[in-house]
């Protein structure tokens, strides 16, 4: 298969993909449409966390085992975005560009496969389910998708970013996130006699506007952080005060040192809160996702592959980094060297569509044309680099950016 083929099936397995998306921990057809696809090009594959798949190529090379990783989860939004290929399950859509990241991992398996005796370094393509707050990094490592992988990489489309940018920084690229419910208690009752009732409304109020102090207050300004109360429920009649308020939120965290600080300051003020309002308040505070944080060396040479497929000015950009975002690819990372990126595809200064909207949005479209390159650059960290000709760069054996074991 010419290199041209190979770009146009990637493009037409991530429009495959976006018109079929599977929530999390439901990717069944996803998982099977990726089997066989593999199977297709004589590539060795496992199942690895029930819907997830490992794929290996070269597997008795002497070089460090490199690994590449993709999600594959769709999310519960129902798609607005005006494209051919639209989703074809109501109230589920590939928003965050999942689709693409497969598409790109395919496109990288046909193109060492088709190379495959000239690599230097094993090479695992790990397709992972249940990204979006399922956890499927950490399912995918218990079922030994790690075993014997010395790096890995993965990446994230970023709409922000315009195309040709891309960012991996050594540390964190990524923030941790968590969440926290409570339920405000107080006495209900008739709203013309706020003077026998403890009303939890006005509480959670309080309680809403205090807990921005934890982040403009009680943390360095240095500190990246963010305490956001997303949902205040309180069902009742105009005429009621209420008997509970449900209140809920988010946490992001740059620093996995300031979780056990942030989670104690949540707890803090609203107890506080609650004995000034005479109500009671319960919480309940879950961790997430870590940050993702890159290792020095695995983001080196990350770096080193955009610079010599997007060019010297690939990292302009004025985003302030770690994004406020979360992945579970801190899993992996949490385990073993490896890295990070960003990469951009917005076309604002071009003709073509914009590509703007952000990730789980239901108007976001995932632009294709940077598939070709995030597979480009996959290939230079495999140790086989894409010519102009579609033909590897160098010389079998010497495309080697790893020192052996």
């Amino acid at each position: 298969m010419s290199w041209n083929g190979i770009i146009n099936d990637a493009i037409a397995a991530r429009q495959w993909f976006h018109r079929h998306p599977e929530l999390t921990w439901q990717e069944k057809n996803t998982a099977i449409h990726i089997r066989e696809q593999l199977t297709e090009l004589g590539i060795q594959w496992r199942v690895c966390a029930e819907h997830g798949t490992v794929a290996s190529l070269a597997a008795a090379a002497a070089g460090p085992h490199i690994a590449f990783r993709s999600d594959m989860d769709a999310l519960p939004i129902n798609e607005k975005a005006a494209v051919d290929f639209c989703s074809s399950e109501p109230g589920v859509m590939h928003a965050c560009g999942h689709d693409g990241h497969m598409a790109a991992l395919l496109g990288l398996a046909a193109w060492l496969k088709r190379h495959e005796s000239q690599l230097r370094n094993p090479i695992s393509l790990i397709f992972q389910p249940a990204e979006e707050g399922g956890h499927g990094a950490m399912k995918m490592i218990e079922d030994g998708a790690l075993e014997g992988v010395d790096m890995i990489f993965g990446w994230h489309n970023w709409p922000a970013l315009p195309a040709g940018v891309a960012l991996c920084p050594d540390g964190a690229v990524m923030s941790g996130n968590g969440t926290f419910h409570m339920t405000i208690s107080g006495v209900g009752g008739h709203a013309s006699q706020p003077e026998i009732c403890a009303d939890p409304v006005l509480a959670a109020a309080a309680t809403t506007m205090n807990l921005q102090q934890i982040v403009s207050r009680r943390l360095p300004p240095q500190a990246a952080a963010v305490v956001s109360v997303t949902s205040i429920v309180a069902d009742s009649n105009v005429t009621v005060t209420p008997e509970s308020v449900s209140l809920a939120g988010s946490i992001r965290l740059s620093d996995p040192q300031l979780r056990e600080k942030i989670n104690a300051l949540i707890i803090e003020i609203s107890q506080h809160t609650a004995a000034a309002y005479g109500v009671a308040v319960d919480i309940d505070i879950q961790s997430r996702y870590e940050a993702t944080i890159n290792h020095a060396d695995a983001a080196q040479h990350y770096r080193a592959a955009f610079a010599a497929e997007l060019g010297d000015g690939y990292a302009d950009s004025d985003l302030l980094l770690p994004i406020m975002a979360s992945e579970d690819f801190s899993y992996y990372l949490n385990e073993i060297p490896g890295a990070f990126a960003l990469v951009g595809m917005s076309e604002r200064a071009s003709s073509t569509p914009d590509y703007d909207a952000p990730c789980h949005s239901p108007v976001y479209r995932f632009n294709d044309r940077i598939l070709e390159s995030v597979i480009r650059v996959f290939a230079r960290l495999a140790g086989l680099p894409v010519g102009e000709s579609g033909q590897p760069i160098s010389k079998p054996g010497t495309a080697r950016p790893f020192a052996a074991k």
